[in-house]
Parts: structure tokens; sequence; C-alpha cells
């Protein structure tokens, strides 16, 4: 486990693709039981652990988690969530380029909870939620594309509904039109950074997850950080 960041109130984790973030009916160990456990070793806790879950990360994605370690910091950083206080940015590599090298995506999404899939529509209709994002090119390779996006809105699987509504899916993501699924079953689609005042100490927290050990991912992400 990658432990990015902690203190007596919060822990966040680099989360691997693969990994759910809470149990699911699939009954594979969530990333949640594997960090308490962590926790009582480390500081020797007896008794049960408190973690809460304040977000999650779909299983094929990638990067950092946030977990709450009391119940006070717990119940603020819902709160935080819920208005939009915790600053989430993803990377995200395409196939395609976007024809504007940054723009805002808006649309209507519909999810279907039988196929695990959100469809994106251009207008209102019934049970659909209004979801925004921002996105901007920050590196090109030859046949893909990286691109940071920012969430306006929580919605289900929204990046990579929207991002392929544009006509650009995510490296990996066959439920969302790619045409080949990653060798290790990740999409392409990175929890990259977390910005947010500490619910306690009111301290600005940034923290920036390192990037996946692929050397696509390698190349792309070194064009923009050198």
């Amino acid at each position: 486990m990658d432990v990015v960041y902690e203190d007596n109130h919060i822990i966040i984790v680099n989360k691997q693709s693969g990994e759910i973030v809470q149990g699911d009916k699939t009954g594979d160990r969530p990333l949640s039981d594997i960090v308490k456990d962590y926790i009582k070793e480390k500081y020797a806790k007896p008794g049960e652990v408190f973690l809460g879950v304040v977000h999650r990360l779909d299983r094929p994605v990638s990067g950092l988690v946030v977990f709450a370690r009391t119940s006070k910091a717990l119940t603020r950083l819902n709160k935080m969530f819920a208005e939009g206080e915790v600053h989430k940015t993803y990377w995200a590599i395409v196939r395609n380029t976007p024809r504007a090298s940054e723009g805002l995506l808006e649309h209507w999404l519909v999810r279907n909870e039988k196929q695990n899939k959100s469809y994106a529509y251009d207008r209102e209709r019934p049970n659909a939620k209004k979801a925004i994002l921002k996105y901007r090119t920050i590196a090109q390779g030859d046949n893909y594309t990286l691109l940071e996006v920012q969430l306006m809105t929580g919605r289900h699987h929204q990046i990579r509904c929207q991002l392929a509504a544009m006509g650009y899916p995510i490296k990996g993501d066959l439920k969302y039109g790619a045409p080949r699924s990653n060798p290790d079953g990740s999409i392409s689609l990175l929890s990259r950074r977390v910005e947010f005042i500490h619910p306690v100490s009111k301290q600005t927290i940034t923290v920036e997850a390192p990037l996946p050990d692929d050397p696509l991912w390698q190349a792309l992400g070194n064009a923009i950080l050198t």
C-alpha cells in the first residue's frame, strides 16, 4: 500500500488499478480494510480501527483516495466534498486529439444500473443529471493525448462517459469505446492531484500521485513534467 499523506485525522492513499475502495458484491478485500490494518499495526491500536470513506474511484482507475481517520474529519470532509471544496485533478490518456486544446464539457448523464454504465445527452431528459468538466491538453504523442481534467460535478463514470461522448475514449476503457483493453485491465485514468483546506488544522493540503509504472504514462507524463 502506498501512503502519500497521513496525520491524526486524514490518510491519503495511492490506489492501484484493480483495487476496490469499499466492499462490494465481489467479496474482494477492499482498500479500506487494508488501510485499517495498516493503521492498526503502525499505531498498535487495540480493537476496531475507525476509517471513513468519503469518496471512491472506479475499480480500473488509479490514483489518490482520501480517507478520514476520525469522525470529526469524516463529517467535515463529507460536507466539503458535497460543496465542492475538495479540488480533484485527473489525468487521462485518450485516443484522438481534441479539436480545441481546452474546453468545458456539459452533458446530461443517465445511469443504467444493470449495465453499470452512464449515457451522455446534449439535452435534459428524464432521470438525467447535469455533468460538467473542464479539460486541457497537456501532452501529445503519436497516437494518444494526455488531458488534464477537473470535475465541476461528481457523476457516475463522468469523465469516462463525457470524454467518450466527444470522441475521445480513455485508453483501455472498453466499456466506453476504447478499441482494446490495457494488458493489466486498467484504464488510463489517474486521480492525479487533490487540494483542500484541512478540516481540522485549516492548513492547505496539496498531494500528487506518482505516474503509473507504464511506458506510455511515463513518456507523456515526462513530456509535461520536464
